[in-house]
Order: structure tokens, then sequence, then C-alpha cells
């Protein structure tokens, strides 16, 4: 059985989504994360509102993270 760790760690070079705990959803390409979740995402989106801001290279610290998904391609 894979821990939650595995399955982020495969999904390192794909586009997640992430919504952290106050409600900000952004999507990015997984590059790189630790065992506290920190994540480095690159090529990084914010949807607010329905508009996208491009936020490009960003560092999310782990405790700040509510969930994180794989991003659907026919969303974007």
């Amino acid at each position: 059985m894979e821990r939650p760790i595995d399955v982020l760690n495969l999904a390192k070079g794909k586009r997640v989504l992430v919504k952290l705990k106050k409600g900000t959803e952004i999507s990015g390409i997984l590059k790189a994360l630790d065992l506290h979740l920190n994540m480095w995402l690159e090529d990084v989106e914010q949807t607010d509102d329905d508009k996208k801001i491009k936020l490009g290279t960003i560092l999310i610290r782990g405790d700040n993270i509510l969930f994180v998904s794989p991003a659907d391609k026919n969303d974007e």
C-alpha cells in the first residue's frame, strides 16, 4: 500500500491542483516536495473569481495546504 507522500512523488513533473486553508486554489507543475509537504511548483496559476492569475514559480509551505489533487488537462 502506498503512502500519500509516495503518490505525490509519482506526480512530480505533472500539473496538480492545490487548495489552501484560506480557500485559494492554485495549479502548477509539481517539481519537488518534502516530508512536511512543502511544495515547489512551476508555471503556477491562481484561480480567482473565474479569472486566472499567473504566479510563475512558487514554494508552498505544507501547513497551508488543505488538499492536493491531479489537475485535469481538459480544464485548462
